[in-house]
């Protein structure tokens, strides 16, 4: 279970979220959704532990996260950047590897157990042809899905993931979503995403959240809240609901 108590935050002068007070339940799957620079990077990581709130609390499994050590933090929350970091020339497999380090003593060699975690995580994302190659041999998806697998390796009981769908073709977002689904129903993880797509969202997560002036705008469940209403309020263009052999799609249009 993650919870949000009256949590606040800022940069300098500019208040980014305010108040917000919501309950994620623990195994559930939650798009997160809201206009460019409405915090919801700055929501994740004030859940992971990268950021102390101006007023409020963040709980993880019962427990404030600045309570945590970053070992124990690392063993409950797995966090995707945006943003990949690339700045090193590790391998992929070096890269997904580093996924164990929570569970690893000082000075403590990777068991076999670490390596096979490794090789089941790459091969779930589709980037074990990938394991010898470094950053720069890579395309900003491929090192993405490198990233998820290293995610999946930490097994944490709860991951973030920033804009996961960021530069994968329809394809590999499909298979992604697809892949994060089925860990979140058969091992339980809470999940939440930032993710742009209303449709992919509404026929991925089951649970919303919705970000607009501060705030919580909407909060529950998805199917109810991509409401036409809310559309227009959030991101400011018109849109309808339209059910096609039984499943519901939003349509939008550029009409303010």
């Amino acid at each position: 279970m993650i919870e949000l108590k009256d949590l606040s935050y800022g940069y300098t002068q500019k208040t980014v979220l305010e108040g917000l007070n919501v309950r994620f339940e623990e195994g559930g799957m939650y798009a997160v959704m809201g206009a460019n620079g409405c915090g919801k990077t700055t929501l994740l990581r004030l859940v992971a532990g990268l950021l102390t709130p101006d007023r409020g609390e963040v709980l993880v499994g019962g427990c404030r996260v600045d309570r945590y050590s970053a070992r124990e933090l690392a063993q409950r929350i797995a966090f995707v950047r945006q943003y990949p970091q690339t700045d090193f020339e590790f391998s992929a497999f070096e890269t997904v590897l580093m996924g164990r380090n929570p569970y690893q003593r000082r000075l403590q060699n990777e068991s076999q157990e670490d390596w096979d975690i490794v090789e089941r995580c790459m091969k779930q994302t589709n980037t074990w042809h990938l394991r010898f190659s470094k950053p720069g041999e890579m395309s900003g998806g491929e090192l993405r899905r490198v990233m998820l697998a290293r995610a999946l390796a930490q097994q944490t009981p709860v991951m973030l993931l920033d804009e996961p769908l960021a530069n994968l073709d329809v394809a590999h977002q499909y298979e992604i979503l697809e892949l994060l689904r089925n860990i979140n129903r058969n091992e339980g993880k809470t999940i939440l995403i930032v993710i742009h797509d209303l449709n992919m969202a509404l026929h991925y997560c089951p649970g919303l959240l919705l970000l607009h002036g501060q705030r919580v705008h909407y909060f529950g469940s998805t199917a109810a809240g991509l409401t036409p209403e809310n559309i227009q309020c959030v991101f400011g263009i018109g849109s309808r609901q339209v059910c096609v052999d039984g499943m519901t799609y939003v349509l939008n249009s550029l009409i303010r």
